[in-house]
């Protein structure tokens, strides 16, 4: 069979002599042009390939098999022969495959088994552009491989919608593009009417663009549910007119998507309803219409579950243009966009790393062994922090290092809650009912309720496979979790089937390997409330069927403030529970602060991880532990709780004040947030032998405060800083400093001080070593504010003139001299009869 001719061709010699001379390549090129199935044959035969295989990372499996299918029908061949697929499941490669197409997860396990890459002489990234998890990771790996150990690897990067120049920059690398073959394709908008459905929105569209155009049509559909739902609705209305409905998503059959991905043998038009798995990869023949609902589903952690979720979003205006280029493949399209004119999309879409999840990447990385891998876009220093103490408490981590457990969790390519209930079956039948639940987690809800049991889902699969179906019971959903679970017995080597019926605290037992902080006791005096292993509480909903059950393990819930609420959940078995996870139950003493009766209890406790099982009063607690329980009492309650007087208030501000002005003294910050987090080093010392916070005294406080600054220092502070500064009176007045937490700098030093003790002095007073001058208060001889001012010297020539004139004959005895420059500075009135 003669290929037929693709865009991209023309760029080949470019492609081959790029990488003769370069690693890494950046490629560029729109839907249809062809980079998927050409370039990977057109490098077999280079020099520096060496007969190795090339690895094609291909995001979707849809598009990895349609991909792999093109490739060998063009060399005459059967998939598996030269070209062969690897995907979750399903593997079509043998000793003569030398083009891999791989998914995500695939290529990270052949690089993490193989950190050498031996007989691989090139990784191609292809639709870089969808910004997928395991696409970054396995992009950082492979980077890593080659800067350590294959200098020799070819890296591709392949995009049709991409910020080129910035990864290009990243990767060090030449960047080409192919300009692609596209027609004319006119964009119209075809918004909703008032509360309109969107299946129904989108039928209207269709009807449209039957009537109005030729060729078949692609409609652009979220997921699988709205899918299904527009599909009933168009055979209900076109259903008889020869035109097909097809759908495409990633969960279909092989054998139903190669009959979308070829056009008609009768030559009827076609409607094919489409998740974003049709925006690229793989090529719809015939294709002259684009209805573009604007939605997808992509992955953003749940808090509710601990799993990445598929929430409804826009997408982005590349995503938009790509999917609308769809239509200019073969002649001038049109494309209908669902969303009004008006309304504006991000430019591109974001990198899966800032939104979701991250324990699955930060196991990778422990058994990569290096945390400091080059990202496109790092993953978020909060995120990873959070998905290691995951990781720690399901027995995949120690400290920095994977466990055997951790490795054992990776080999099983799911997310390690998942991985870590499937390691935790102690047999064969406990291992097959794991497959079940594993495939359910994974699965969309079988059930149209809103039931809360977890088992109702478990018990519906059952019923399934004994040809029984429940009324609120999915048949497709059921009869995809079956596969699924089938699958995972076959991973897992598990011959024996899963058992028709089950306690439901068994699936308890197992669950809460995979959500050890979500094992839940029920509240000693609120049934509907249960405290959870990681500290938090959760209350059931008003019709739930876990009531009464001592204890849970949570699957799902949904914060709402104080309590959460159990969205899914399941039975546990008490006595299981203590014999699996016996070191998480302690006795302990523990004296603490009791701020709901603002005093130190001491009590015996027996828990369950964060979960007080039983608690007594102590009769003779250990009085050591007063001072940490006195400090908590701080970090609760603020530093307004201890005894402060001014004069440390104002030395404490003066510190502050001079970080800012005077940064070369290298004082300590003795900020709020600063002093509550080193609380156990300054001020824990002194709360010893105490036992109540009002018997630390003002000295013993300041003592604690000015520990945390050096004697040297101590003196630098007076000296440039002073609390009091001698005005020509004679007298010393003092200086108020403050610090304005909000503008995180200080406020100008004040020196409040009365008119008549400044005479003779000319210009305003500064500290600091000069750098701060202060603002002056100047005051009546009875006290109250006269003049605001930083500027002395122009306050005696061009205010006191005035103030001297209105200021008199209030204050008589006071001196008020035409020429204040050269009078004696005082602070008493004139004697009387002067």
């Amino acid at each position: 069979m003669s290929p037929p001719e693709f865009p991209i061709d023309e760029l080949l010699p470019q492609i081959r002599q790029s990488l003769s001379a370069h690693t890494r390549l950046v490629l560029e090129a729109p839907p249809g042009a062809g980079k998927t199935t050409r370039v990977p044959p057109a490098l077999l035969d280079e020099p520096w390939l060496q007969g190795r295989r090339i690895i094609m990372l291909e995001p979707r499996r849809v598009a990895a098999r349609a991909a792999a299918r093109f490739m060998a029908a063009q060399r005459g061949e059967a998939v598996g022969a030269t070209v062969g697929y690897r995907i979750r499941f399903d593997n079509q490669v043998s000793a003569d495959t030398r083009i891999e197409v791989v998914t995500e997860g695939i290529l990270t396990r052949m690089v993490q088994d193989d950190p050498g890459l031996e007989g691989v002489g090139a990784v191609i990234f292809d639709e870089f552009h969808e910004r997928h998890l395991a696409a970054d990771l396995g992009l950082a790996l492979v980077l890593d491989v080659q800067s350590a150990l294959r200098e020799d690897l070819r890296i591709v990067v392949m995009s049709a919608t991409l910020d080129g120049e910035r990864l290009a920059g990243f990767l060090d690398a030449p960047r080409l593009s192919s300009a692609g073959r596209s027609f004319p394709v006119e964009i119209g908008h075809f918004p909703a009417r008032r509360e309109e459905r969107l299946e129904h929105q989108v039928a209207r569209a269709v009807a449209h663009a039957l009537a109005a155009h030729p060729g078949d049509l692609l409609v652009f559909l979220p997921g699988q549910r709205e899918i299904a739902r527009v599909r009933q609705l168009l055979d209900g209305q076109i259903g008889d007119s020869g035109v097909d409905v097809l759908a495409l998503h990633g969960e279909l059959p092989v054998e139903e998507q190669a009959r979308v991905l070829q056009p008609d043998a009768g030559a009827r038009r076609r409607v094919v309803l489409a998740t974003n798995v049709a925006e690229s990869s793989v090529t719809l023949p015939g294709v002259r219409v684009v209805i573009d609902s604007g939605l997808a589903r992509e992955p953003r952690f749940d808090p509710n579950s601990g799993f990445p979720r598929l929430d409804v979003v826009l997408v982005s205006q590349a995503s938009a243009d790509q999917r609308a280029g769809r239509a200019g493949r073969v002649a001038s399209g049109w494309a209908y966009r669902l969303w009004p004119q008006s309304q504006r999309l991000e430019p591109q879409r974001r990198a899966e790393i800032g939104q979701v999840e991250l324990a699955g990447l930060a196991l990778e990385l422990a058994a990569w062994g290096d945390p400091d891998l080059r990202f496109p876009h790092p993953p978020p220093a909060g995120a990873l922090a959070a998905a290691r103490e995951l990781l720690h408490a399901l027995g995949a981590l120690e400290a920095a290092t994977i466990t055997d457990r951790g490795r054992r969790m990776l080999q099983l390519g799911t997310h390690p809650r998942i991985a870590a209930m499937l390691l935790a079956a102690a047999d064969d039948s406990e291992r097959a009912l794991a497959c079940d639940l594993a495939a359910l987690l994974e699965s969309r809800d079988p059930l149209r309720s809103r039931s809360d049991a977890l088992a109702d889902r478990w018990q519906a699969l059952s019923a399934f496979r004994r040809n029984r179906l429940g009324g609120d019971a999915s048949r497709s959903a059921l009869a995809a979790i079956d596969q699924v679970a089938r699958q995972w017995r076959r991973r897992m080597r598990c011959d024996t089937n899963s058992p028709a019926d089950v306690p439901a605290h068994l699936l308890g037992d197992l669950l809460a390997h995979a959500w050890p902080d979500r094992i839940a006791h029920q509240h000693p005096t609120d049934p509907w409330r249960y405290q959870l292993a990681n500290g938090r509480s959760a209350r059931l909903m008003d019709d739930s069927v876990l009531f009464g059950e001592p204890w849970l393990v949570i699957a799902e819930l949904r914060d709402e403030g104080r309590d959460a609420r159990v969205l899914r959940g399941v039975p546990l078995d008490p006595q299981r529970l203590e014999r699996d996870w016996a070191t998480h139950f302690e006795e302990t003493e523990r004296v603490f602060w009791d701020d709901a009766a603002r005093r130190i209890s001491a009590v015996r406790e027996r828990r369950f991880d964060r979960i007080v099982l039983d608690s007594r009063p102590l009769a003779n607690p250990d009085r050591s532990q007063y001072a940490a329980a006195l400090a908590d009492a701080v970090r609760q309650l603020g530093l307004a709780a201890l005894p402060w007087n001014e004069a440390l208030r104002q030395w404490r501000a003066r510190v502050r004040c001079l970080r800012v002005w005077c940064p070369e003294l290298e004082l300590p910050d003795l900020s709020d947030e600063a002093l509550l987090a080193g609380i156990d080093t300054w001020l824990l010392p002194a709360l010893a032998g105490k036992s109540r916070l009002d018997a630390l005294s003002e000295d013993e406080l300041a003592n604690a405060l000015r520990s945390l600054v050096s004697w040297p220092q101590r003196s630098r502070i007076d000296e440039v800083a002073p609390a009091r500064i001698a005005v020509p009176s004679g007298l010393q007045r003092p200086i108020h400093y403050a610090f304005d937490d909000a503008a995180g700098e200080p406020v100008p030093p004040v020196l409040a001080v009365k008119l008549q003790e400044l005479f003779g002095l000319a210009d305003t007073p500064a500290i600091a070593n000069g750098r701060v001058p202060l603002t002056l208060h100047l005051l009546s001889p009875g006290g109250r504010p006269l003049q605001v001012t930083g500027d002395l010297r122009g306050f005696w020539e061009r205010t006191y003139p005035e103030v001297r004139k209105e200021m008199k004959g209030r204050y008589p005895r006071h001196p008020w001299p035409e020429d204040p420059w050269s009078a004696t500075a005082t602070h008493r009135a004139k004697p009387r009869g002067t």
